[in-house]
């Protein structure tokens, strides 16, 4: 079935005459590890990244990557400042009144991290009357909203809200669980750990101003990354493991 359909989306393409031959702003958040961070190098590197390079190769399109705050990427999408957006981006619905999003590539929920030393904290229903950290603009804040806590302390950068937990200045944070999990296992050197299961599991997709003509040939290229393998090297080289 899912042959058929890169097939059905290939032909489509080539009688569509879609071609694009200016250099497509492609805005990302470079603070989202391993999704998307500036190398020692100084160069940006990460798994959205990879995908995208290796989408742009077979959509044989030229691009420069706009690094901004999470917050601003949507709005770069309806103001027309951006082509394409990827950072990790849940599909929602709400979402989805004003941009357009690419095949899901990537399944991840919240997860809750407190301080290594914590007891009182084992899942996020044990948040309520309590400072919880999270990232301005995802959709962390809303659930973190429904959980009746204490305080919601909102960063741009979500470094910085693991550092509130760290020092003390947050009882928790909360993020996607795979950069959650990554913080815990590098930076938090045994300082923070993450409790409870994850939730309110959902799908990353990436972005583009609503009707863009990009859409479809970048589904097609992903359906061929999953189809051939290419897709499934990439996680297992940025998460060690194959995909689901």
């Amino acid at each position: 079935m899912k042959k058929n359909l890169v097939l059905i989306l290939a032909v489509f393409l080539m009688f569509s005459g879609t071609s694009f031959a200016e250099k497509l702003n492609v805005g990302t958040d470079t603070a989202f590890v391993p999704f998307e961070y500036k190398g020692p190098d100084g160069k940006y590197t990460g798994f959205d990244i990879d995908l995208w390079a290796e989408i742009a190769k077979r959509i044989n399109v030229e691009y420069e990557l706009r690094p901004m705050d999470f917050n601003g990427l949507i709005p770069g999408l309806t103001t027309g400042n951006l082509d394409v957006a990827l950072a990790a981006i849940f599909i929602k619905s709400e979402r989805e009144k004003s941009i357009d999003f690419s095949h899901p590539y990537f399944r991840a929920g919240l997860m809750t991290m407190v301080p290594a030393n914590n007891t009182d904290i084992r899942s996020p229903a044990d948040l309520e009357g309590k400072v919880v950290a999270v990232k301005l603009g995802t959709a962390t804040v809303e659930y973190v909203e429904s959980l009746n806590p204490k305080k919601i302390v909102k960063f741009p950068n979500i470094d910085q809200a693991y550092l509130e937990v760290v020092t003390g200045g947050a009882d928790a944070a909360m993020h996607d669980t795979p950069n959650v999990l990554y913080y815990i296992k590098t930076a938090g050197e045994g300082r923070v750990k993450a409790v409870g299961a994850d939730v309110k599991a959902a799908q990353y997709g990436i972005a583009f101003p609503m009707g863009s003509k990009l859409r479809k040939p970048v589904n097609v290229a992903l359906l061929e990354m999953m189809e051939d393998g290419t897709y499934a090297e990439l996680y297992r080289k940025w998460f060690g493991t194959d995909p689901e």
